[in-house]
């Protein structure tokens, strides 16, 4: 069986052959999705793999043995497989199938050569970073190359994948909504991954929410509760939530939303220190405390740049951090000044990003692909969001102070702060439902007119 698994690396040639290969998917190239780990891959990788299956795979010609060797391998595994795969990137590309079973599976299949490849690759993008640092010493960039060493070979294993696919199903499994597919262990070795099958649409894809009468309000509200949960209170982060890695589904039985989170190869460990200290950051943020925010964007590296840190996390402008993030809507004028800002500061930018802790640059990458995804749901700047982060805030600071005192009497004071702290929030989101309902602007309008009564 483990055999005639690993022979389904080949599957790629056979698609290759019969419906010829890509390697993205038809969705336009989203920018973000080039961040840190993913630039080896446009670099030296992607041409790698463009050249193997254009020129050397695809000389298997359809109807020869080897062709029907190959297909004859499927068979034996399969009832169907979709030789036209679902989703295609630069290590693998996924396929739907049916088992002898009756089990319909997603088959994540690596690419012939990858593994061979890799260290190849990073060394070529080693060689070539250190080439542009010698005829431009400014240049910044090699944490690129300590993170592709990390990272790459992580994704490779797609053992590993599914091992931190159970992990975040079993710690966030208090959220109803999340959806992770389950890992078919008997099946999966290191290059090709049995998953259940599961569809949805794209979590950035309005029109489908409002085909499928999907509020993209609670959608966003529970995609901001779950990456909270990850950040601020596990320190165990998904960082690849492309739009293609997060899909969204109505259950036709129960009529509620679901999120369903795929693509496991890439997940950032936060340790407690910082995890804590990126939590007072973002406190501080919500509550535009300045004094807060200097003081924890310096402990987590930014130094004199923390006000550029700031709109970096919030891609927010300088003065509505200060007036508060969730104070004022984004505007049309306030994206242009920030995609203005980012070209002129890119040197800033560059020292900043080699000067912050390297957990903090997949996080970087995250929030990025987060709030893509609100702007194109128009639910960014949502006070909805930045409360149930704050939420998460509080949680996580208080559980560590419990943590580190053996007091019962100081225990208990964490706990009556961190209720206090929960309950708070609760009344002002309360308020911010009445605010937005009729009986809240009736209750609002009473009030106003017995304060200028006589």
């Amino acid at each position: 069986m483990t055999r005639r698994l690993l022979k389904l690396v080949s599957l790629a040639s056979v698609a290759a052959a019969s419906t010829g290969f890509y390697l993205y998917s038809n969705n336009p190239l989203d920018p973000n999705d080039f961040g840190v780990v993913r630039v080896g891959r446009a670099v030296a990788t992607t041409a790698v793999i463009t050249y193997d299956y254009f020129f050397s795979l695809r000389s298997i010609p359809y109807g020869t043995e080897e062709y029907d060797n190959v297909k004859s391998q499927i068979k034996e595994l399969f009832v169907s497989f979709e030789d036209t795969p679902l989703g295609a990137a630069s290590l693998a590309q996924v396929h739907k199938a049916v088992l002898q079973d009756g089990r319909t599976v997603a088959v994540k299949v690596q690419h012939p050569k990858v593994q061979a490849q890799s260290k190849k690759d990073i060394l070529l993008m080693e060689v070539l970073l250190l080439a542009v640092k010698q005829i431009f010493p400014d240049f910044e960039f090699m944490w690129l190359v300590e993170e592709a060493k990390k990272n790459l070979p992580l994704e490779l294993d797609f053992l590993n994948e599914g091992k931190n696919a159970e992990k975040v199903a079993q710690m966030l499994k208090c959220f109803a909504f999340l959806k992770v597919p389950q890992i078919y262990w008997e099946l999966s070795t290191r290059r090709v991954l049995f998953m259940e099958f599961m569809e949805g649409g794209q979590v950035n894809d309005k029109s489908y929410m409002e085909r499928n009468c999907i509020s993209v309000n609670e959608l966003s509200r529970n995609l901001g509760k779950l990456y909270s949960e990850m950040i601020f209170v596990n320190g165990f982060v998904h960082c690849d939530p492309h739009p293609g890695n997060v899909l969204v589904r109505k259950c036709p039985t129960t009529h509620k939303t679901h999120i369903i989170l795929l693509d496991h190869g890439l997940y950032q460990t936060l340790t407690d220190s910082f995890r804590l200290d990126y939590c007072r950051l973002w406190q501080a943020l919500i509550k535009a405390d300045m004094k807060q925010v200097q003081k924890y964007s310096r402990k987590l590296g930014a130094g004199d740049l923390y006000p550029l840190f700031a709109c970096m996390l919030t891609a927010r402008s300088w003065e509505s951090v200060n007036r508060g993030i969730d104070q004022l809507p984004v505007t049309a004028k306030e994206n242009v000044e920030i995609r203005t800002n980012a070209a002129n500061y890119l040197p800033q930018i560059n020292v900043l990003l080699n000067n912050i802790p390297r957990q903090m640059l997949l996080l970087l990458k995250t929030n990025d692909l987060l709030r893509g995804v609100e702007s194109a749901l128009q639910t960014r700047a949502s006070a909805s969001s930045f409360l149930n982060m704050s939420r998460c805030c509080i949680r996580a600071v208080a559980t560590y102070q419990r943590s580190k005192t053996d007091s019962l009497y100081r225990k208990a004071q964490i706990s009556l702060s961190e209720a206090l702290g929960l309950w708070q929030i609760n009344l002002y989101e309360l308020f911010l439902r009445l605010k937005g309902s009729q009986l809240g602007n009736w209750v609002i309008a009473f009030l106003s007119w017995m304060h200028h009564c006589p």
